[in-house]
């Protein structure tokens, strides 16, 4: 699996969030900015965002995920002291 392609998956069911992929074969990290995380915990967060993975997780084309995820004003005020 290419990280082209998790970050489709996760784009086609997280509508207007920004996905960003790095990683190949069955691990990878993966940032997800989206309004979708606003007021969330940070289990939900992730539950989200494995949800999307289910099936490749489950057939063992993903094995390995890191997952951080943040609301755009997280995403630009971490990105703004980097």
């Amino acid at each position: 699996m290419q990280a082209a392609e998790v970050k489709q998956i996760i784009e086609n069911q997280l509508e207007g969030c920004e996905v960003l992929t790095a990683g190949e074969g069955c691990d990878f990290q993966i940032t997800v900015v989206g309004d979708i995380f606003a007021g969330l915990t940070p289990v939900k967060k992730q539950q989200l965002v494995y949800g999307c993975l289910n099936k490749q997780i489950a057939s063992g084309a993903i094995h390995a995920v890191t997952i951080r995820t943040y609301t755009p004003e997280q995403w630009a005020a971490l990105n703004a002291s980097a």
